[in-house]
């Protein structure tokens, strides 16, 4: 196969906005709230909170409020547990 380079500039602005780069998160409350998002299928309504609850709460408090959710909960909607859970460890 060959390979084909681009003809003119508006074919490489094109092809590199195409591939958009992810940023990997600044901070490691943001990686933790990521995770949390994705364990536990937080709706997009909600992802916020977990943002802003990961930023003020020590990072084995949400650990453990995430492993008590998964435990206790094992079906449903486990973001509201954690919510509940997260917001008694006050």
């Amino acid at each position: 196969m060959k390979n084909q380079e681009p003809s003119s500039l508006a074919e490489i602005l094109k092809n590199k906005s195409k591939a958009s780069v992810v940023k990997p998160p600044a901070y490691d409350w943001q990686e933790k709230a990521l995770w949390v998002i994705k364990e536990l299928t937080v709706p997009p309504a909600k992802k916020s909170s977990v943002f802003q609850i990961c930023k003020k709460t020590p990072p084995h408090i949400v650990e453990r409020a995430v492993n008590d959710t998964k435990e206790l909960m094992p079906t449903g909607e486990k973001w509201r547990y954690f919510f509940k859970i997260i917001s008694a460890s006050k």
